[in-house]
């Protein structure tokens, strides 16, 4: 029989010899305690394993001995002293000792008598030390007041015996008879839920009628959460005894709807499994649907998991699991479709029809991933449904601008609430096959946050090697999406990731010429906007004189974006013309601009002259296109030896000047400069339109150009623009750019350009129609940059 920590407690042997106070010698073993104290008369089970501790029990097993009881104040110290007791404890008889194991030993201690601990004599091979008793102050039998505090207490006593499960009836029946009230006052302290130093505090104390008063205090605080705890089983029981009702109801429902021909869940399994049987699974797809949806089978319909699991289901269901539409391999209709719908883009058409050869002679292969970076309005998306209608393929636009949230592409894990699928999937689920046009728009405008990175996570769609069983969280199976062809677009390729950009083939959309332009609002952008207007393509027409009037004079952009606008405005007007039956012009003119457009917004040509020295025309790369800018420099009087840059100039572009002028400095001989125009002047370099940030080296040799032109006075040749790195040798480095920075420079009138030796190769792959016009200078070193420059 297992006598539990409650029986032996509560279970006290009569016959038990009294105290003697002469048994406690000049030096008494002391058995300190961690978190726990009890009472006189009551027997106690103490868990020992400290080693001094074991030490001690282990010399009194044999016999009754005599310990001294006293709680530690810190009960994370191991080996107490004097001062880490508290100095009131109990003198306690060793009634049992039980070995459990090698390091765990419980004894069964019966407290006697309070005890004062005056000191610590002995600390090996335990604690011993030097007690005084303390007299308890009993009232007299004839105290009233005390015989009923004494009878409240034994029956509070008895009300939390009671609740403790468990207890035999005949400890229960004992207690209650008992007039033992002594006993009955330290078991309550010892079961009370007060705390160590309360405790403590009332074992102190030697009134025993002011220690009854704290124990009635105690009693009826833990009795009040006693009730409470009922009151919450109870509440408890009736919330059971309300769902099973609840079952019961369910389950004649359930026999209702069997007799009226099945439930609906059944008639939901059943749907499910015939359009499961039409969908093309592998073997190892099959498998983990059919466990998937014996699950479902399972949960009970009104099963908060149940809806989860069948959503779940239908998502699988939703899949176009091996379907695949049938390309359209001719390759004349498909140049067709993609001339029409652009101009240009000769690159991107090109790659697409060589990917439509491939899979004709080969029947099958890994589509590519191609990324189409450029400036805005080139047509980089809307070139994703062409390529779409070329192949005969279904077409999704997916935007990732401001995408911050890896789960997006990943999809959420089921056990979240909400979860859904990622966007890959949808697109899937959307196109309804396993092998459509996926634009991913603006890749490199995604974000990262501490929801992950989605960067990171496109690294596994955009692999061929592994898209082939891409993972997502929330449907939890591989998905083939090998023979989707991503087309992913960008302005700048600065904020992609290395590894994502390794795993794209980048094909660069440049920005359009003039002619190109017009070309395109003839074509495409005026058809449209007739047709969007309801304006018959017979009543009005805008010729090409009009258009290059309307690019140069109302648009300054790389793309055709502000164009089509501008295209859009007029129309306006003239459907309100038409609507009104008022009088319009049948043919646009360019001398009519102003009434449709307004004021002109840019002037025809930027380029400002060679009127003053020290201003030297540059190219510029921006996301939106190429543009010029001007670098001016101005000498002043002073202390000499100052350098001042202004111009919302980037650290980059501080630096090109500081170099610059440092080559002046060292090679002032080469332009005939004096020497104390450095020690006399100060130098003063300013790039206009100082609200617009400016950064990177390729200003270098326009810098330089600039302050040899201040100092010597040599103006510089008319309608001559230059681009290109400086060294602090002098020596010319490659930029990137060039076309861009090409077409900005033919915007603005420019005749001549000067550009490093090594950027020849950029300019042989620019179409002729591009650079018409124009004459390059290729250099190595700013001297020849200087003889070609200044005049």
């Amino acid at each position: 029989m297992i006598i539990s920590e409650m029986e032996i407690l509560i279970e006290r042997n009569p016959e038990r010899e009294p105290f003697n106070p002469e048994d406690i010698g000049k030096e008494t073993p002391i058995l300190p305690l961690k978190n726990m104290l009890f009472f006189p008369g009551v027997p106690t089970p103490i868990n020992i394993g400290r080693s001094k501790s074991l030490k001690l029990v282990q010399e009194f097993q044999k016999k009754e001995g005599i310990v001294g009881i006293f709680c530690q104040k810190d009960i994370n110290k191991d080996d107490p002293d004097f001062d880490d007791l508290y100095p009131v404890g109990l003198i306690a008889r060793i009634i049992k000792v039980m070995k459990e194991n090698d390091s765990s030993t419980t004894v069964i201690l019966m407290g006697e008598r309070r005890v004062h601990l005056n000191e610590i004599t002995v600390k090996e091979p335990y604690l011993k030390g030097v007690f005084s008793i303390l007299e308890d102050i009993i009232p007299p039998k004839s105290d009233k007041e005390y015989k009923e505090q004494l009878k409240v207490i034994k029956d509070k006593t008895l009300t939390m015996v009671r609740s403790k499960i468990g207890l035999p009836d005949f400890i229960l029946d004992s207690l209650s008879k008992s007039k033992d009230y002594e006993y009955i006052i330290n078991l309550a302290f010892t079961m009370s839920s007060a705390s160590i130093e309360k405790k403590q505090e009332i074992i102190a104390c030697d009134d025993m009628k002011e220690r009854l008063n704290q124990l009635l205090s105690i009693l009826e605080n833990d009795l009040q959460l006693l009730e409470i705890k009922e009151s919450i089983r109870r509440k408890t029981q009736v919330d059971i005894d309300k769902q099973q009702k609840e079952y019961f109801l369910q389950q004649e429902m359930k026999n209702i709807q069997e007799a009226l021909g099945g439930s609906s869940q059944e008639i939901e399994v059943k749907e499910i499994k015939e359009k499961s049987n039409n969908t093309k699974f592998t073997p190892e797809q099959r498998k983990t649907f059919d466990r998937e949806l014996e699950k479902l089978e399972r949960l009970h319909p009104h099963s908060p998991d149940y809806s989860t699991q069948s959503e779940y289901i239908h998502n699988i269901l939703s899949l176009p699991w091996n379907v695949y539409t049938q390309d359209n391999f001719d390759l004349a209709r498909a140049k067709k479709i993609l001339d029409k719908e652009h101009y240009g883009l000769d690159k991107v058409k090109e790659r697409i029809i060589e990917h439509l050869a491939v899979l004709k002679l080969k029947g099958d292969m890994k589509a590519p991933i191609i990324c189409l970076y450029g400036p805005p309005g080139v047509g980089k998306t809307s070139l994703g449904k062409s390529v779409a209608d070329a192949l005969n393929r279904k077409y999704v636009r997916m935007s990732l601008g401001g995408l911050h949230d890896e789960a997006e592409i990943r999809g959420h894990r089921r056990t979240y609430i909400g979860a859904m699928p990622g966007r890959i999937i949808k697109s899937i689920q959307k196109a309804g096959s396993s092998n459509p046009v996926i634009i991913l728009d603006e890749i490199d405008k995604v974000g990262k946050d501490y929801n992950g990175d989605p960067g990171a996570a496109l690294l596994e769609v955009l692999d061929p090697e592994q898209n082939f069983a891409f993972h997502d969280n929330y449907l939890d199976m591989d998905f083939d999406l090998s023979k989707v062809l991503f087309i992913a677009t960008a302005n700048s390729l600065n904020n992609v990731s290395q590894p994502l950009l390794d795993r794209m083939e980048l094909i660069n959309v440049s920005g359009y010429v003039s002619e190109e332009k017009i070309e395109i609002a003839q074509k495409h952008l005026l058809p449209n906007q007739l047709e969007n207007h309801g304006i018959p393509k017979s009543k009005f027409n805008i010729p090409k004189k009009t258009f290059e009037a309307i690019i140069e004079s109302y648009t300054r952009e790389s793309g055709v974006r502000e164009l089509n606008k501008k295209i859009a405005g007029i129309m306006r007007k003239i459907a309100k013309a038409i609507a009104e039956d008022a009088d319009y012009p049948k043919k646009l003119n360019a001398e009519n601009l102003h009434d449709y457009l307004g004021t002109e917004e840019y002037s025809k040509d930027k380029y400002e002259g060679n009127e003053y020295s020290g201003v030297v025309t540059g190219l510029a790369w921006t996301a939106t296109g190429g543009e010029i800018l001007f670098v001016e420099t101005s000498m002043s009087s002073g202390k000499g030896a100052k350098l001042t840059l202004t111009g919302n100039l980037g650290e980059v572009m501080k630096e090109s000047a500081i170099l610059s002028l440092e080559y002046v400095k060292s090679h002032a001989a080469s332009w005939n400069i004096d020497d104390n125009v450095f020690e006399t002047k100060n130098i003063h370099v300013h790039v206009p339109e100082g609200a617009i940030p400016k950064d990177g080296p390729s200003a270098g040799i326009t810098i330089a150009t600039s302050i040899v032109s201040a100092i010597t006075q040599r103006k510089v040749r008319p309608f001559l623009a230059m681009t290109g790195e400086m060294t602090l040798r002098g020596k010319v480095l490659p930029v990137g750019g060039i076309k861009e920075k090409i077409l900005a420079a033919k915007r603005a009138g420019i005749k001549e350009i000067i550009l490093c030796r090594e950027n020849k190769k950029h300019i042989d792959e620019i179409n002729e129609l591009y650079i018409k016009g124009l004459q390059f200078h290729y250099v190595k070193d700013i001297k020849e940059v200087l003889d070609i420059a200044l005049i």
